[in-house]
């Protein structure tokens, strides 16, 4: 019966027919598992990602596993919980049970990321670019979109910004930071508070970001954003009348919060069908290296609008 099943060249047509009959009245399905094994293969990609609670990478999962199901594969996904020293643990457990791998913002060091090379499964990373193009990479030009988004805080009369930075090991935040520094005009302030990537975090680092007397806050992704909102409200602060606010991704609460959130908007869908892409070739044992640059956009939403004469200060502590 396998060789039918597995439909082995030089079986007699007459056999096949009765097999395949059998088959179909007793109602038997060949296991894709047992197949891929015999092929050398698992049918399933390993993709890891810092946070699972941020639905930027959910959304980043969503293209990659689209894409997986329509060439006959399926995704076994690991969060690291914003952990570096995780990544490295579980992308060797995905090594042992997959085909290849994705990495989502791996938050780990060069010389780490340069050390994958031993897993011995071809690997795509997203939303990095890896030193010495060692992998096929997705990434983002999101430059263009932050130097819009300081002509229209400009605009607006914004002179003191302070940024809400994210974790310290993630690629994005040291190109969101030389993108505003190069973006800003000369009469222009940044300041830079410490936060991290989610709502807490915002929400924590709120105060600080006051004290500077900035007249926008701009998170370091839409959940810092959306934290540092959470908090001035408590402090009985209005946005944008007397602060304004601005984040990156465009997660999908960015534009049901109220106000809604201006935002630099990756393109989350694209990053996982583009992952796929680069990957899909290696799969199918057809080698190439090649690397994707997508492009940012700024969205314009309530949270942004003119600046007041003073940056806002913080009432009593809620």
């Amino acid at each position: 019966m396998s060789r039918v099943m597995n439909d082995t060249p030089n079986v007699d047509p007459q056999i096949v027919t009765r097999v395949r009959d059998a088959a179909a009245r007793l109602g038997y399905r060949p296991s894709g598992t047992a197949q891929n094994l015999s092929r050398g293969r698992t049918g399933i990609v390993g993709v890891l990602v810092p946070d699972l609670a941020n639905p930027l990478f959910a959304t980043i999962l969503k293209g990659i596993s689209a894409e997986a199901e329509t060439d006959g594969y399926r995704t076994l996904v690991a969060d690291a919980n914003e952990q570096p020293g995780e990544e490295l643990r579980h992308l060797h457990e995905l090594a042992r049970q997959s085909d290849g791998l994705i990495l989502c913002g791996p938050r780990m060091s060069t010389p780490d990321l340069a050390g994958l090379t031993e897993l011995d499964v071809p690997i795509v990373i997203v939303n990095r670019k890896p030193a010495g193009s060692l992998f096929p990479s997705v990434t983002v030009d999101s430059r263009e979109a932050v130097a819009e988004l300081c002509r229209h805080l400009d605009a607006f009369g914004h002179t003191r910004l302070c940024y809400l930075s994210g974790p310290a090991h993630a690629a994005a935040d040291a190109e969101r930071w030389s993108a505003l520094t190069s973006s800003i005009r000369s009469r222009t302030k940044l300041f830079r508070v410490p936060a991290g990537a989610m709502l807490d975090d915002g929400h924590a680092a709120a105060e600080a970001a006051l004290a500077t007397g900035a007249t926008c806050l701009i998170g370091f992704n839409d959940l810092v954003a959306l934290g540092a909102v959470a908090r001035l409200q408590e402090l009985g602060i209005t946005v944008p009348d007397q602060i304004s606010v601005a984040g990156f991704d465009d997660i999908v609460y960015a534009r049901f919060t109220s106000p809604g959130l201006t935002t630099v908007a990756m393109p989350q869908t694209e990053f996982g069908q583009e992952a796929w892409r680069l990957l899909s070739p290696y799969l199918h044992a057809r080698k190439t290296r090649r690397t994707r640059t997508l492009s940012a956009h700024l969205i314009i939403r309530g949270s942004t609008g003119p600046r007041q004469n003073s940056g806002a200060r913080p009432g009593p502590a809620a």
